[in-house]
């Protein structure tokens, strides 16, 4: 077989990624949700706890937090469940292309229609909590370091239940233990911001996280992804 004829992994994650991209641009409900309900959520709170402008700024950088980690497990049961139905998945493992490769791309589609959002907006709604530039500064770093580990943590909830009857509970029940340290380092790293004690400690180890989360989210999702094809 000459070289031109062996499969390129990078087109066939180039092509994954425009598909599912496509996708996402049809069906815009699916993903408007998750990032509606994360605006909404982040906006009520303030309504409810009150003016006080100190409580605004302790509570601020959790809120936010929850709120993306809430709307980024919205999005997970769209995940891999209608390339499942349609048939899609059993011909991305059939494939030439490794699935951990094709996981990437569908995983790179996701964060970008589903955390990307909520990276954007968490400036702008941070101000109602009364943030400092830095603050919303750091806000943003966090969610732009800690959606894709949800994402790709989410990925590896989202394939072991998938086909499994009341999935969504049990995929919760397993993703919320490991989201928890992304939870406490993101929001740990604002706080100490903005005591002054320095928010290096925490990006670093959110980076750790994403490094991690990235070298082995996609090996463990191409495995459960094959049993459930079995």
């Amino acid at each position: 077989m000459s070289a031109q004829a062996l499969p390129n992994p990078w087109q066939a994650m180039a092509g994954v990624l425009q598909r599912d991209l496509r996708l996402a641009l049809r069906r815009k409900a699916e993903w408007l949700g998750a990032v509606f309900f994360f605006v909404v959520v982040v906006a009520l709170f303030p309504l409810a706890i009150g003016p006080e402008p100190d409580t605004l700024r302790l509570i601020g950088p959790g809120v936010l937090w929850v709120a993306a980690l809430l709307a980024s497990m919205l999005s997970l049961g769209r995940l891999f469940e209608a390339d499942h139905l349609d048939g899609s998945l059993e011909q991305l493992a059939l494939s030439a292309a490794p699935l951990s490769w094709l996981v990437v791309a569908k995983l790179g589609a996701h964060w970008l229609i589903s955390g990307l959002p909520l990276v954007l907006l968490s400036p702008i709604l941070g101000l109602q909590f009364g943030l400092g530039p830095e603050a919303l500064g750091l806000l943003a770093l966090t969610l732009l370091i800690g959606t894709p580990v949800l994402s790709l943590l989410g990925a590896i909830g989202a394939a072991l239940t998938l086909g499994v009857r009341g999935g969504g509970v049990l995929q919760s029940l397993l993703l919320l233990p490991l989201y928890v340290p992304v939870l406490v380092f993101g929001t740990g790293a604002v706080d100490a911001q903005m005591r002054g004690l320095g928010a290096q400690a925490h990006v670093s180890v959110l980076l750790a996280l994403l490094l991690a989360a990235a070298a082995l989210s996609p090996w463990a999702c191409a495995a459960a992804l094959r049993l459930a094809l079995e």
